[in-house]
């Protein structure tokens, strides 16, 4: 298993994975301070998320191999269905699935997803429209969701 760092807007991006896929991407809070090159393995999603930070990358295109049960693995890749700049509800997800009833389910599911940002789980919100649940915490969320769609000015004259 390979290891890459990344200093974003919103902290230091851990990345892991070798030539299989993309198994994790997390966000640190601590500030790494030797970084290593970058494993060549890693190299492509290190440069991907570059551009997603940098406003030149709405979607991904990565080999991902995330752990997890089918269930949570199923529940993975409908988040990758929900386009850049768009969000759903948990409700609207689990509904998806197949299963209303299976919200809470869903949404544990979102809370283990290992690939943060590219399996979006921060487009996921409550059914009121409210931020819910990220586990880097929900200010990330709030400032991916504005990255992924700013609030345009408009012209006063």
């Amino acid at each position: 298993m390979e290891t890459a760092f990344l200093e974003t807007p919103i902290g230091t991006v851990k990345i892991t994975g070798d030539e299989n896929g993309i198994q994790t991407i997390s966000i640190i809070d601590e500030k790494v301070d030797e970084l290593k090159k970058t494993p060549e393995c890693l190299q492509d999603c290190v440069n991907q998320l570059t551009e997603y930070f940098g406003g030149k990358r709405a979607s991904f295109n990565l080999t991902i191999n995330p752990k997890g049960t089918a269930f949570q693995i199923k529940v993975w890749k409908s988040l990758l269905q929900i386009p850049y700049g768009k969000t759903t509800s948990y409700l609207e997800q689990s509904s998806l699935l197949g299963d209303k009833k299976a919200i809470r389910a869903v949404a544990s599911a979102n809370g283990k997803n290992p690939i943060l940002i590219v399996i979006p789980c921060h487009r996921v919100l409550g059914s009121d429209g409210s931020l819910t649940g990220f586990s880097a915490g929900l200010w990330r969320k709030k400032w991916l969701l504005a990255h992924e769609n700013p609030v345009k000015q408009e012209s006063l004259f």
